[in-house]
């Protein structure tokens, strides 16, 4: 059966106004700022696709003459707000970590913010037809958004699970915030000279993460952290003892920092190159359909307008005066003409195939899960040890290092969220190209408050580990802190090449596994990535996902196959992680000023916390059973 979207090709409504304009805009900055404070504190942000539809759905509707593909514009534009700042707060912070950086130049971040996320967006033009039209990937959040969209087009309403989300996220981060209960609560005890260990955070964020994501991903992020934090952290402290006189939760964390951490990249660099492989043939289809699409045009044959992606000698053009800059940017900062050459070269060819996997690996998990710190992770070890080879070393070749990844990291997170708006926008009856310009707009205007925000977490919370540190509440950075630990290993000749390998053999396991489950038609799979995710983040940050995607599983056991995939649920988790995001963002500003107020953290509030959460998760399942 012959594919027909809800607005059909024939039919022509305005997409570019200045309502949508100005909503995406806001929305896009808005988004962007919520889930850098997101990244920094998880490791991992949320797709704020279905969010910014709601929002805007709900806005337009006070206004005359909407339409749904003007809707789905601002979604497009607001979503580019949160992919830009995991792309940036994976990398970025890293300089922190290396003791390169205590505060960011505007100029570089938003120059690389704006200019590397361009790239990503203008690298899947080639890509949508194979992905999208050919491929036909699920990209289960693009769906959701089109179901929102449409059932608001069609006078459904769901703005309010995420409205009342939003009011409890926020409600639950400030009592945290001010001390009532802790962030995280966890415990450790010697046995003989092994050390046991189990923490979680008090998060409604997490869980709502969880909820999201599944029971399947979920799970998986679990699993890894519960091989790094059950068995290989124990196994550890048993053969090589305790470095001092530490507590045994010191120990438990000095290990896993230190040594089981570098398994996750091992498993990472994996999964990566696996995904190439597995890429390749898409890869190579989507180039030959967007050249074919560029012959059509040039002879003048008819294209639908649903099939419209922007001309490729624009695309061309464009990467060309967005890499310029970039090479000018590297030269600026190294004083070396030829080594600013073979990054922009490094940047250009791994930015490409990183976005190209990060717009499959939407289109199978969604946006929220798309490793995008693994891509980078893969891409940065490359970098490191080509620029090592040609004789860069100590600082200068980290800083290097680190600032290629950037512009790679945020290209692919556009990408994956380009592929994912691209999927909303077929399904809807959008014009492609309309769509593409404006996920560019949104990244420009997102990337212009990325510097200040990074600077103000900075400020308010510091980065652990880090002299930025400020107590308990500095933000773990997870992402930005392996990147910087592993440009540092390289480039040191201490990186922890026996874990990585560890982790590549993990890795190579699990690779084992999902091919015979895919041979067998399993629902359940177990792709590499969130593993590896789960290895190097925190068993404190794997628990509440857990719990999350128990909760999801509950909810939708009962249902049909092919029941619709989003629920009210889904939005009151959406809810729950904006509220939470953006109080930690208020939170900041207020620590800055030095006028946050603050309770000391007693044994009942902490009861009181977990209640708090639980009784949070128990109203995101009652919202997805209705």
């Amino acid at each position: 059966m012959e594919f027909k979207p809800y607005v059909p090709p024939e039919k022509s409504l305005p997409e570019y106004t200045v309502k949508a304009f100005i909503l995406g805009v806001l929305l896009s900055i808005i988004m962007g700022a919520a889930n850098a404070y997101l990244g920094m504190y998880a490791g991992m942000t949320v797709s704020a696709s279905i969010p910014a539809a709601v929002i805007s759905m709900a806005v337009l509707m006070a206004l005359r003459d909407r339409n749904i593909l003007e809707n789905n514009m601002v979604q497009t534009a607001a979503s580019a707000g949160e992919a830009l700042a995991a792309g940036v707060i994976f990398t970025f912070p890293a300089l922190v970590v290396l003791n390169y950086y205590t505060e960011f130049p505007y100029y570089i971040v938003t120059v690389i913010a704006a200019l590397g996320g361009s790239l990503g967006a203008l690298f899947t033009v080639v890509l949508r037809r194979a992905f999208i039209v050919e491929e036909k990937l699920p990209y289960p959040e693009g769906t959701a958004c089109a179901e929102v969209l449409i059932a608001g087009d069609k006078g459904g309403t769901h703005a309010k699970p995420i409205f009342y989300g939003g009011i409890l996220g926020s409600i639950y981060k400030f009592f945290g915030s001010i001390g009532l209960w802790s962030g995280t609560l966890e415990a450790a005890k010697l046995v003989g000279r092994r050390v046991l260990y189990f923490g979680s955070d008090l998060s409604a964020a997490l869980i709502s993460v969880g909820y999201i994501v599944g029971l399947n991903i979920a799970f998986l992020v679990f699993l890894g952290g519960a091989i790094a934090w059950f068995i290989a952290i124990p196994i550890y402290a048993a053969k090589m003892g305790s470095p001092g006189n530490l507590s045994a939760l010191d120990l438990a964390w000095t290990i896993w920092s230190t040594k089981i951490r570098y398994m996750g990249v091992g498993a990472m660099v994996v999964g990566g190159l696996w995904s190439l492989v597995k890429l390749r043939g898409p890869i190579a289809r989507g180039i030959k359909a967007g050249l074919e699409a560029a012959r059509r045009r040039q002879a003048g044959e008819a294209v639908l307008r649903t099939e419209e992606d922007l001309p490729l000698n624009y695309v061309l053009t464009l990467i060309a005066a967005f890499v310029i800059p970039l090479f000018l940017l590297y030269a600026h900062i190294l004083h070396n003409i030829g080594m600013a050459i073979v990054m922009a070269v490094i940047m250009l060819i791994l930015g490409f195939f990183g976005s190209a996997i990060a717009g499959y690996l939407a289109g199978i998990v969604g946006s929220s899960n798309n490793p995008v710190s693994g891509i980078t992770i893969m891409s940065l070890l490359f970098t490191a040890l080509i620029l090592k080879g040609l004789g860069l070393s100590g600082t200068e070749g980290m800083v290097a290092t680190i600032l290629v990844a950037a512009v790679i990291c945020t290209a692919a997170a556009i990408a994956g969220d380009t592929m994912q708006d691209l999927a909303t926008g077929y399904l809807v009856g959008a014009t492609p190209k309309r769509q593409q310009v404006f996920e560019v707009m949104g990244t420009f205007f997102a990337a212009l408050v990325m510097a200040p925000v990074l600077n103000l977490l900075i400020k308010a919370y510091g980065i652990a580990g880090t002299p930025t540190a400020k107590g308990e509440n500095a933000l773990p950075a997870p992402q930005a802190f392996l990147m910087a630990k592993v440009t540092e290993g390289v480039f040191t000749g201490t990186l922890e090449w026996t874990m990585v390998f560890i982790g590549a053999g993990i890795a190579i396991a699990l690779i084992i596994i999902d091919e015979i489950l895919a041979r067998r038609g399993s629902k359940f799979r177990t792709p590499v990535m969130p593993v590896a995710v789960g290895i190097y983040l925190p068993l404190s940050l794997g628990v509440p996902i857990l719990l999350g995607g128990i909760a999801r599983y509950l909810v939708s056991r009962g249902r049909k196959e092919g029941e619709s995939f989003t629920d009210p649920g889904v939005l009151g988790a959406a809810g729950l992680i904006a509220g939470e995001a953006l109080t930690g963002i208020v939170f900041a500003a207020l620590i800055v000023g030095g006028i946050a107020p603050s309770v000391k953290t007693t044994l009942a509030g902490n009861i009181l916390g977990v209640l708090f959460l639980l009784a949070l998760l128990g109203w995101l399942t009652k919202l997805g059973r209705k």
